[in-house]
């Protein structure tokens, strides 16, 4: 796997290890938690979408 350009949320601690990070992937979205960044989590852009856009209409006021 090519070296991944880790982003994670402005809302987490700068120096803190307590985050999801994502990367862009050739085929879609890797995800880790920032404490154990040797796992990771492959999905497809669409799948992860859907998961979020269901999660912001459970919450919506």
């Amino acid at each position: 796997m090519p070296e991944l350009t880790w982003l994670k949320s402005s809302f987490s601690e700068a120096s803190g290890n307590n985050c999801v990070e994502v990367a862009a992937t050739e085929d879609g979205t890797a995800l880790r938690e920032s404490d154990e960044p040797g796992r990771i989590l492959a999905v497809r852009t669409e799948s992860l979408s859907a998961l979020l856009a269901a999660v912001k209409q459970d919450h919506s006021p």
